[in-house]
């Protein structure tokens, strides 16, 4: 058995590792305190396994329980265990792994690390919790003894040159561990944890599901004159401790035990909203990898939802111990609305938000979250629709997102969206409603996008499609002009633009030779005319040509099959890409009396200079008709002026 003090000196590597931990590990100096109850609650569950399996050790389980105890005059913290313990060999192999001669490689892996972020995930896998003490802490004591053992040890360290171990034969059951804390310096983040108030605060925030009770003296009154006089006339009465921590890790209890009011309550505390929550999602996946998860679909978008320091509101945990409250990793960007918490049963305490970031764990769970939440979605649109209205409501426009970000669940998403459409001035359809609507030879999924769903219905596009009752959709969400050129099909219906390319809404039966005819004698017609517009507007549109989409308008714009949109081409510019101009196609309405004038016209002056003027007043006017700017304003009203003179 050791007897007296043993001092140990840290190693030059050893020492220049801790000093690294205790500066660098942590931005967020308040989860000392989590690391030190996480190891305490480890404690606990050992002791507990322990006793099971061996009926003859000599250890009271009857009240497991975690104190915290603070000390403002003398400005300690000591946490506080009656778990189980450790031996003296356990200290230096546990406690003292970090003075071990085993830290030269991973020194060396430190070292070649390129940059800052790297570093803090090897510092982070090499498992430090316990000396993350000495980032609030100028001196630190543990005193622990083994359940079933007689003598404990005492561990004494300043983090710098040397530790101390000690046989101590008043050591309890258990671990505790205090801390002389330094002077706060809220500039680095070192808060006054001499306060009561503090590390309640930190261990509601950090460690309130831990499964054993957290106990610390209640919470200072106002001391009366009477109770001043009491106190004097007989021994005070030490105050009865009390749990600080609720204990309720709701998604660790069944289902069955657990109701719709306390689901309610901790989204409400998790999410700081006041609403009750859209729907709850419980998941528990057992096997290899052991996790539990307990999500929840807000009923409103938070005021955040589209501002760039938002926060994902997705809290992980590991074996209920709070790790981080905002998990990227978890929940991918479009579904950022999601809240919640995931209990990982195989994770580091010590991961990092990079190191999440690869791990192969982490990627799997964030897999089956994301199709649970699609499917929860998808569900609700077929079991309530107005609860999936509400949902779309306030959350369709960044789900949407995920189309152009997430290929693997894309069919998923497309799902469970809804769009409007020319069908229902007031309910959405979704793309499966669509083409189950879809007409006798129709080929496609037509579609129209613009600022509103006024503009988008009186856009000259619309007229054949309304003239042939066709469908189409009304996109509206400037997402929208992202993600239709990046998602092809729908279940092999291609998507395709009312306002790109050329349009043939005929079916085969309306294809007659008369009308085959009768076209291309119009196009020998008009070809002059084409040509000479298509050169007198050679700085505005590519192309002058005859159109199939117009029925009462003389003139619309149109894009190439590829093009990019005016819409599409504003938000570019407004993100700071220069694009190079992008002319557009001029499409003429041959029926129209304007067109088949100024064809007539042409043919009988062509120099006359007015008929130019004419050209750009009909693409002018095609241009406002889609709700485009023009680019020169007062040219347009003083020739509109003129041609207005002309008629009185």
């Amino acid at each position: 058995m050791t007897t007296g003090v043993e001092t140990f000196e840290f190693q030059v590597e050893a020492r220049q590792l801790l000093q690294l931990m205790i500066h660098s590990i942590y931005s967020n100096k308040d989860v000392f305190l989590r690391e030190l109850i996480s190891n305490a609650s480890d404690a606990l569950d050992r002791l507990r396994l322990e006793s099971l399996r061996d009926g003859n050790l000599q250890a009271d389980t009857s009240d497991l329980h975690i104190t915290v105890e603070v000390d403002e005059e003398s400005r300690t913290l000591t946490i506080r265990d009656n778990g189980i313990g450790m031996s003296h060999d356990g200290v230096v192999e546990l406690i003292g792994t970090i003075a071990n001669s085993g830290t030269a490689t991973f020194l060396k892996e430190l070292r070649e690390s390129k940059d800052a972020a790297a570093s803090a995930d090897l510092i982070g896998q090499f498992g430090v919790g316990f000396y993350s003490s000495f980032m609030v802490a100028d001196e630190v004591t543990m005193l622990t003894r083994h359940a079933g053992e007689s003598q404990g040890t005492r561990w004494v360290s300043s983090g710098e040159g040397t530790y101390t171990l000690e046989p101590a034969d008043d050591a309890p059951q258990g671990t505790s561990v205090t801390l002389k804390l330094k002077p706060e310096d809220t500039e680095d983040h070192l808060y006054d944890y001499a306060s009561p108030w503090k590390i309640r605060e930190i261990i509601k925030q950090h460690s309130d599901f831990i499964t054993w009770p957290i106990r610390m003296a209640p919470a200072q009154a106002p001391v009366t004159t009477d109770e001043t006089d009491e106190a004097e006339q007989g021994e005070e009465k030490a105050p009865e401790l009390e749990t600080v921590n609720s204990m309720k890790a709701l998604w660790a209890r069944p289902k069955d035990e657990v109701t719709d009011e306390e689901y309610h309550e901790f989204y409400k505390h998790i999410s700081h909203d006041w609403v009750d929550p859209l729907e709850t999602i419980r998941m528990q996946a057992e096997g290899t990898f052991e996790y539990q998860s307990l999500l929840f679909i807000p009923a409103r978008a938070p005021q955040d939802l589209y501002m760039q320091d938002r926060k994902r509101g997705v809290q992980l945990y590991v074996k209920r111990v709070f790790i981080m409250d905002d998990c990227e990793a978890l929940m991918p960007e479009y579904l950022r609305f999601v809240k919640g918490v995931v209990d990982a049963a195989d994770l580091s305490l010590n991961v990092s938000r990079e190191t999440l970031q690869q791990d192969r764990q982490i990627q799997l769970m964030r897999r089956r979250l994301v199709k649970k939440v699609l499917s929860t979605v998808k569900d609700i649109m077929s079991s309530d629709a107005e609860r999936y209205g509400t949902f779309w409501t306030e959350f369709g426009r960044v789900l949407k997102e995920g189309l152009l970000s997430d290929l693997e669940n894309r069919e998923a998403i497309l799902e469970v969206c809804s769009f409007a459409s020319t069908r229902d001035a007031e309910q959405p359809t979704t793309l499966r409603g669509y083409t189950e609507r879809m007409k006798d030879g129709q080929e496609h999924i037509y579609y129209m996008t613009g600022e509103s769903r006024s503009i988008v219905e009186s856009s000259p596009h619309m007229e054949a499609f309304r003239d042939k009752g066709f469908e189409v959709l009304l996109l509206t969400d400037p997402i929208d002009e992202l993600w239709v050129d990046a998602v092809p099909e729908f279940e092999g219906k291609q998507l395709r633009s009312i306002a790109k390319g050329q349009v043939d809404l005929d079916s085969q039966d309306e294809k007659d030779e008369e009308a085959e005819a009768e076209r291309e004698q119009r196009q020998k017609d008009f070809a002059e005319l084409l040509s000479w517009m298509t050169t007198a507007l050679s700085e505005q549109v590519k192309e002058v040509r005859l159109s199939t989409r117009l029925t009462t308008s003389p003139a619309c714009i149109v894009g190439d099959t590829f093009d990019v949109t005016p819409a599409l081409e504003n938000i570019y510019r407004s993100m700071g890409q220069n694009l190079p101009q992008i002319k557009r196609i001029l499409e003429l309405n041959p029926t129209h009396p304007l067109v088949s004038g100024l064809r007539k016209a042409h043919g009988e002056r062509k120099d006359d200079s007015g008929l130019a003027e004419t050209a750009e007043l009909l693409h002018s006017m095609a241009l406002l008709a889609e709700g485009g700017e023009l680019s020169d304003p007062a040219r347009f009203i003083k020739l509109v002026a003129e041609r207005v003179q002309q008629t009185l």
